[in-house]
């Protein structure tokens, strides 16, 4: 298993990441249920250990916080040897206080997470979701008082625009508080929106990219067909979620299982090999409801696609540019190229 350094540290973590969301009984969001049991837990984590990952992400929210007890108690003994990530914003109880990036709430939840993943740190902790109702400058110190107080080692956040991750940055760095290093986004060939301007922005600020939902929630496995749209019991059956666009992604799969076939590998496979092959992606959160369908995509990172897979896989997904983006290349003046170019 390949290892990088997260963002701008010397923090180390395998380039797939085991995504621990399906863990737990009970509700995860909407109709969605999840079905595994500690014993379920111990193989999945057990066989990542196996395979080298290190890097496990979870949530306070995943079915209840059921998510990182079993995770905590799959680790075990191996705790110290891998990369804990968890996260807090989203609701987490019934009261009004029960969600958020207050400094009351990140406190709070970060202690929680330490007692149900059992463990004396956290290596990264991240901001789930933005908070509207909270200043920039409270969750700032909160994340920097986490830190200073020894329960997270790193900080970073999921799903924010770049604007306002800018101006968090900004802040911890004026203020010399400690700085956000990753950014955990959706990215995947039936969700390219990163590259309109986001990957430039990750690269400016020297963070890393953990990708989540990297096969479009199962789309890009290759089940989803135009004779069985949404197959029965499939996850987007219960949670259509994150959108797509249905007929591309039928275009998409198709070139998949192109590909697919020239590598001796599946669907799953060159999806998640294609998101390998670009630099600014450092991990992929994979996750798996059954051992077979966890090996299948832990096999990925043995394959290298060439060139003309990867563009044939962007031509077939490709998208339209928003403005500003297809005004940036009339910057590019042709007498000014030429004379730099000398």
């Amino acid at each position: 298993m390949q290892h990088v350094n997260l963002g701008g540290t010397g923090l180390m973590v395998s380039r797939l990441a085991f995504g621990a969301m399906t863990l737990g009984q009970g509700t995860l969001v909407g109709d969605l249920v999840n079905n595994i049991d500690q014993a379920a837990a111990d193989k999945l984590v057990g066989m990542c250990l196996d395979k080298g990952i290190n890097f496990f992400d979870t949530a306070d929210m995943y079915t209840s916080g059921q998510s990182e007890i079993m995770l905590g108690r799959a680790l075990g003994a191996k705790r110290d040897d891998v990369i804990i990530t968890t996260k807090c914003g989203f609701r987490s109880g019934d009261t009004v206080t029960a969600s958020g990036l207050s400094y009351r709430y990140i406190l709070s939840a970060v202690q929680a997470s330490l007692k149900r993943l059992q463990t004396d740190y956290i290596d990264l902790y991240l901001l789930h979701i933005p908070d509207p109702h909270t200043p920039v400058e409270e969750t700032a110190r909160a994340l920097d008082d986490i830190v200073r107080r020894g329960y997270v080692r790193y900080v970073g956040y999921c799903n924010y625009p770049s604007w306002q991750a800018q101006k968090l940055l900004d802040h911890q760095k004026s203020a010399g508080l400690a700085p956000l290093i990753t950014a955990q986004m959706y990215y995947s060939l039936l969700g390219r929106d990163l590259e309109h301007e986001y990957i430039d922005f990750l690269q400016a600020n020297n963070l890393g990219l953990m990708v989540w939902s990297p096969l479009a929630s199962g789309f890009l496995t290759g089940k989803y067909t135009r004779e069985t749209p949404v197959p029965a019991g499939s996850r987007r059956a219960k949670f259509d979620f994150p959108p797509i666009d249905v007929e591309t992604g039928y275009a998409v799969v198709a070139a998949l299982q192109q590909i697919a076939g020239k590598h001796n590998a599946t669907v799953a496979q060159i999806a998640l090999a294609w998101l390998l092959a670009k630099p600014v992606v450092s991990s992929i959160i994979v996750g798996a409801t059954q051992p077979a369908q966890l090996e299948d995509n832990l096999g990925a990172a043995q394959i290298n696609l060439t060139t003309e897979d990867i563009a044939a896989l962007e031509e077939v997904s490709t998208f339209a540019q928003p403005y500003p983006a297809w005004m940036q290349a009339m910057g590019h003046d042709a007498v000014v190229t030429a004379a730099l170019a000398g």
